[in-house]
């Protein structure tokens, strides 16, 4: 399967700031040069990821790292706000969703496996695929008009590769070091590279994207699933 985003609009949908560079930067940046429009929404602040020493407004650091990795990316941005660890599916949390999806008008939506190993992850999950339905129904009324049909969805690899039984690879060895670059932004979490329970996320990255590159037979690769449901897939 030889895949060509010309004319898609991608949106990542994720949970903490560090997560899109971790996941599917790679792909999202391939997308661009096809000519496909991208962007990036992160649900929460990452107001709880605080290395030692703790920075005091960790909340606004992490939105200019995250806006540092979206312009190396050329992605637009949205922000949910959520804290971390806060993160319900919950008419509020649907309605701040809907419209960015309104904003944005995807044609294809990336968003964390519903067994992803971290609590918001899961809950970005459920949310996102929620959303993604809704925000095609005028009867969930918001500031823009609903879209004119569900974007398709794919279920992004889980962070370590965990649980994950990739359906397809995206071939993402030339945006290899673009992800590099984004990681780099978020020093906050770099920093926390020695702490027993956290993991250093330039180390991780990079073994996953050889691991999926190596079982798709090309340098580097990430690994998804598409939602199969009624009325969400769509012919490439």
């Amino acid at each position: 399967m030889r895949i060509d985003f010309s004319g898609q609009r991608l949106l990542a949908v994720v949970a903490h700031p560090d997560d899109a560079e971790l996941l599917c930067a790679g792909t999202l940046a391939r997308a661009r040069a096809d000519g496909a429009a991208i962007g990036v929404c992160v649900l929460c602040q990452g107001d709880k990821g605080q290395p030692d020493p703790p920075i005091e407004d960790l909340v606004a650091m992490r939105a200019a790292e995250m806006q540092a990795a979206a312009c190396l990316l050329g992605a637009e941005l949205y922000a949910g706000e959520f804290p971390d660890g806060a993160l319900y599916d919950e008419p509020a949390t649907r309605d701040r969703l809907i419209e960015i999806y309104r904003q944005f008008q995807p044609t294809l939506v990336l968003a964390h496996a519903p067994t992803d190993y971290h609590p918001d992850h899961r809950a970005t999950s459920k949310i996102a695929e929620a959303v993604s339905w809704f925000a095609a129904s005028a009867g969930h009324q918001s500031a823009s008009p609903a879209l004119a049909q569900p974007p398709e969805m794919w279920w992004m690899d889980c962070v370590n590769m965990s649980g994950f039984e990739p359906e397809f690879f995206i071939d993402v060895s030339d945006y290899i070091n673009l992800k590099k670059e984004m990681l780099l932004c978020h020093k906050s979490q770099l920093a926390r590279g020695e702490e027993q329970n956290f993991s250093r996320l330039e180390k991780l990255m990079l073994n996953q994207a050889a691991s999926r590159g190596a079982e798709a037979d090309v340098l580097a690769a990430e690994a998804f699933r598409a939602l199969r449901a009624w009325k969400r897939r769509r012919a490439w």
